[in-house]
Parts: structure tokens; C-alpha cells; sequence
């Protein structure tokens, strides 16, 4: 573990919080920043990457094009920072480090969201696999080429093991340092546990302010559902003119709140039960100390059951994913059958991949390729690799 004297731009912060001065560091060893923690560098590594800039093209729950006020991965990334950051600095937690795992972790994510990243994954069944988390941290370990010296963000080993939610044990056993917890049992930073429930936080909530818009969801399906109905009926009460829309906000606003409080109480009330004594006490816990109390936790699995049965199965939803299937599997089969139809940079990476690694590398290259692209841009290669009229 690095040992290196913590930056006096840092904040104060809870001794269980991960701070420069017990990071243990990059893959490879850089001069601390003058006017920065090594956290924020890590952020504004994030921020400048092109992986990032693509989020902004790539789907939440809709497919881009269906409209400019659903949410996106790059809305959603921003959304995820600012309830991490909050609830960070109530606990003494690292705020920098919440909020770059909050911005890195879905920079893996292919287009289309989740169908996307399912008919990717049924491609790569005999090569490996997809995983989302897993390309976010291969994003930022090796497919960003911004630096001279180095492949990827070089970021800290806090901010990529954050990234790395879950993993299974056969590749944890070839992450080294990184997949260890896995096997071993253990915890990652507290920053990493809240980035997480943030991201919980932040997609129930929103989708179901998206769903709403889009008309897809509807109020009285909702007022089943006891998380919506006790902020529904209190700001009905509250505000009993106030128009649907401004209701919907103040709704969901009011369950964000609602979320959060119930997860800064409970985290705390664990916190001082267990009174770890710094980060390595938290990674030896026997479970997370970041979490909902057994009465939230409940109401969140309720409705993301609804989520799952009313939204995301709905037949306009499922008509968007058998598309995005079709093209996202059709792309990976044809850029794999044919290497000479990627860009010329892919080519040259999937001849030396194969070289080394056969067809798992070819196509480990062609995954890369597909998952980097947003929604516009897979539906534009499709035309342009499928459309006779397409002639370029």
C-alpha cells in the first residue's frame, strides 16, 4: 500500500474513509498533482474521456432518438454524483471518490442499455462474455488512449475497484489485487458501497419519471406501490391544485428524499455500531455497512418488481429491445465474419488480439468496437453495413 501525505485541498474526513494517504494507488506510478487529490484526478480523467462524452448517446430506458427529455447514461452518471456526494459528506466519507465511481460506472455500457448489452454478452457466450461492469473497468484500465505513457486513466485502485460492483470467481482469480475481495470475502471502500446504492437511488426514481412522461406507467398503477403512494398522497394533500406534471416532480423528488435519508440514518447507526477503526476494518466486515434499513429495502424491491413487470417488459419497451438485439447482434456477427469491415484501427487490433489469443481476441476486439458505440451510431453502421442505398 502507497504511503504518501494527503493533499491539503483534501476535506476532512471520517477515519473508516479512503483518502490519499492510505490509496494504494496506480497501475502505474505518477507524480502526486500539485493542485488536486489524487480522487479529483481521477474524476477529471473521467470527465475528459471519450467514453464519457458517449454516454451522452446512449440509452437509459429509451432508445435516444425517441426524445430529448429521457434520461441517458451520462444524465443518469451526473444524477448518480450528486446523490453520492451528498450523502458522502453527511457521513465523512470521500466525496472526489464517490463522485468518480459514480461517473465511471456505466462508461462500459454498450448501446441500447440492457438489451444491448444481453444480445452482446449472448454473442461473447464462447469467448468470454460481456459484462458492463467488467468493459468499464477495461474502458478505463486499457481502451482510453489520451496519455503517452500509459494505456487507459491510470486511475486509482479505489476508483476501479468501486467500478467493479460484482464479478465472478473465475475472473476475479485473473484480476490479481483487484478481484481478491471476491474470493476472499471481503468489502470494498465505503465510497464504493454508497456509489452503488446511489445508482440504485437514482435509476428506480427517475424511471419512474420517465416512464410517466412517456406515458407507459400510469398514476393509479403507482398508487399500488407504497414508496410513490405515501409521497403521492402527501403532496396531494399539501398542494391539492398544483398541476400533474409539478406533481410528478415533487413526488419523485420527495422519494429521492425519502431514500436517502432512510440510507444515511441506517449507514450511520452501522457505522457506530461497528466502529471501524479505518478502511481496512471496513474491508474485513463481515457485510456491507452502507445500506437501507429491512423497512426501505423493502419498499425498493417493490418497486423495482413493478419497474421490471410495468416498464421495462412493456410491449413498446420490448419492441425497442428486440431492435436493438437484432442490430447490435447483427453488427458483432458481421464485424467478426469479416475483420476487414471495422475501421482501420480495429483491424490492427483484432490481427494482433488473434494473434494472440485466436478467435477469442478477434472477437474480444469486435466487443469493444460494438459497446463503444452509442445508440445513433450502431443504428447508422447497421444502415450503412445492411441498407443497399447505403453505398458508404
Amino acid at each position: 500500500m502507497s504511503r504518501q501525505a494527503e493533499s491539503p485541498f483534501a476535506p476532512r474526513l471520517a477515519p473508516y474513509a479512503a483518502s490519499a494517504a492510505n490509496s494504494r494507488g496506480r497501475r502505474h506510478p505518477e507524480p502526486p498533482p500539485a493542485y488536486r487529490t489524487e480522487y479529483q484526478r481521477d474524476r477529471d480523467r473521467i470527465v475528459h474521456s471519450a467514453a464519457f462524452r458517449r454516454l451522452e448517446y446512449k440509452t437509459q430506458v429509451f432508445v435516444n432518438h425517441e426524445g430529448d427529455m429521457y434520461r441517458t447514461r451520462l444524465t443518469h452518471s451526473l444524477e448518480v454524483a450528486q446523490i453520492g456526494r451528498s450523502i458522502a459528506r453527511v457521513l465523512g466519507l470521500n466525496e472526489d471518490l464517490t463522485e468518480s465511481i459514480a461517473l465511471a460506472h456505466d462508461l462500459g455500457h454498450t448501446p441500447f442499455g440492457h438489451a444491448g448489452q444481453d444480445a452482446l454478452n449472448r454473442c461473447m457466450r464462447d469467448y468470454g462474455g460481456f459484462e458492463h461492469n467488467l468493459q468499464s473497468l477495461r474502458v478505463v484500465d486499457e481502451l482510453e488512449e489520451r496519455y503517452a505513457e500509459f494505456s487507459g486513466l491510470n486511475l486509482t485502485y479505489e476508483t476501479r475497484e468501486g467500478i467493479l460492483k460484482h464479478c465472478s470467481p473465475r475472473t476475479a482469480a485473473e484480476l490479481g489485487e483487484l478481484g481478491a475481495r471476491f474470493l476472499q470475502g471481503r468489502q470494498p471502500s465505503l465510497e464504493a458501497q454508497l456509489a452503488n446504492l446511489a445508482d440504485e437511488i437514482a435509476y428506480n426514481n427517475h424511471d419512474v419519471d420517465d416512464g410517466l412522461r412517456a406515458g407507459l406507467v400510469h398514476i393509479d398503477q403507482l398508487r399500488e406501490i407504497e414508496l410513490f403512494r405515501e409521497q403521492y398522497e402527501a403532496v396531494c394533500q399539501a398542494y391539492p391544485r398544483l398541476n400533474h406534471r409539478r406533481v410528478i416532480h415533487e413526488v419523485v423528488r420527495r422519494m429521492i428524499n425519502r431514500q436517502v435519508t432512510d440510507l444515511v440514518e441506517t449507514s450511520r447507526r452501522r457505522l457506530e455500531e461497528a466502529a471501524p477503526r479505518d478502511i481496512e476494518a471496513v474491508r474485513a466486515a463481515p457485510a456491507p455497512l452502507i445500506g437501507f434499513s429491512e423497512e426501505m429495502d423493502a419498499m425498493n424491491r417493490e418497486l423495482k418488481r413493478f419497474l421490471r413487470r410495468a416498464l421495462y417488459r412493456h410491449y413498446r419497451v420490448q419492441r425497442m429491445s428486440a431492435k436493438a438485439e437484432r442490430i447490435v447482434s447483427a453488427l458483432f456477427e458481421a464485424f467478426l465474419d469479416e475483420p476487414l469491415l471495422l475501421p482501420p484501427e480495429y483491424q490492427d487490433k483484432a490481427r494482433a488480439q488473434e494473434a494472440r489469443s485466436g478467435i477469442a481476441g478477434r472477437a474480444r476486439v469486435v466487443a469493444d468496437y460494438v459497446a463503444g458505440m452509442t445508440d445513433r451510431f450502431a443504428i447508422g453502421e447497421y444502415e450503412r453495413l445492411f441498407d443497399p442505398s447505403q453505398v458508404t
